[in-house]
């Protein structure tokens, strides 16, 4: 059985990776920029194939002889177009079952329909199950690794600065989504079902601080900032305007609801301990004091 990776050099896709090459099991995994890639192809086992989701001619030598997908892409303003496109392919190549990375958040009231990158995972969603293609659907919560886009503020100033109020949310580990993926990949009995997973605790972004200044032994609180105010930040710091738009429409949802459900069902079915997020906070302390580099989340 031949598996496909897309979106290889993200953070899923690459906790993902990491684990069919830990485990021993080979793995192609989607590229579009090789260059890009050399972290991949020093793993053991991992087939590197270079194309372009959006761009179908580009995809036969990576879907040739493949039976399952982990589908993800960027969540910028193309990810619509760029998943059917790819669904599209996957059809015409005779992929036997897709596995679609989506979105989720444990907040109670949370309208999908205001944010735009879970606007488009719902519409992507719609379009795989009209498809006819076997289908499963992968919805985390939050990922920690965003609060790796506020170290240089922590490193600098000992400040969390998010418009975040006292809303509580439960972050998951990449590193969990990545062992998830890999059973649910390479065990049947998946298709048609969806697998929802957040992380152990609901936490206020206080309670994240006070986690950061554990793991970097370092004093870091938490601000409550205007999201127009953070906004502004964010495009001083050089992140394009649909990024900082999209984050502060994803941020005003957010804040308008309480703590979000723990959720640990698919951590159970696939018999993952969850990682806390004062262990991520240590295992990734080096991040967080800005003395490593650290990716950022794709526009």
């Amino acid at each position: 059985m031949t598996i496909l990776i897309t979106g290889a050099t993200g953070r899923p896709g690459g906790a993902t990776v990491r684990e069919f090459a830990r485990r021993g099991t080979p793995v192609r995994a989607l590229v579009r920029d090789a260059a890009r890639a050399q972290q991949l192809t020093a793993l053991p086992g991992v087939e590197l194939a270079v194309g372009d989701m959006l761009w179908p001619e580009t995809l036969e030598r990576a879907l040739d002889g493949v039976d399952t997908v982990l589908m993800i892409s960027s969540a910028g303003p193309l990810m619509l177009e760029t998943q059917a496109t790819f669904i599209d392919a996957a059809v015409r190549a005779g992929v036997r079952h897709l596995i679609k990375l989506s979105g989720g958040d444990g907040q109670p009231g949370f309208d999908p329909e205001r944010f735009r990158s879970t606007r488009s995972h719902q519409q992507i969603q719609r379009y795989l199950k009209a498809s006819g293609l076997p289908w499963t659907v992968l919805a985390p919560s939050q990922f920690m690794q965003v609060y790796l886009e506020e170290a240089a503020t922590i490193a600098a100033a000992g400040e969390l600065r998010l418009p975040m109020g006292g809303t509580a949310l439960a972050p998951i580990d990449v590193e969990d989504i990545g062992r998830i993926a890999y059973t649910v990949l390479t065990t049947p009995g998946h298709e048609g079902r969806t697998y929802p997973m957040t992380g152990p605790q609901s936490l206020t972004m206080a309670e994240i601080a006070d986690r950061i200044a554990a793991g970097i032994d370092r004093p870091v609180r938490y601000v409550d900032v205007e999201p127009s105010v953070k906004r502004d930040e964010w495009l001083a710091a050089g992140y394009p305007p649909p990024r900082a738009d999209a984050f502060g429409q994803l941020f005003a949802e957010r804040r308008r609801h309480g703590a979000a459900r723990v959720d640990l069902s698919s951590h159970r079915t696939f018999d993952v301990a969850p990682t806390t997020f004062a262990a991520f906070a240590a295992r990734e302390a080096a991040a967080f004091r800005a003395e490593a580099k650290h990716a950022r989340t794709p526009v």
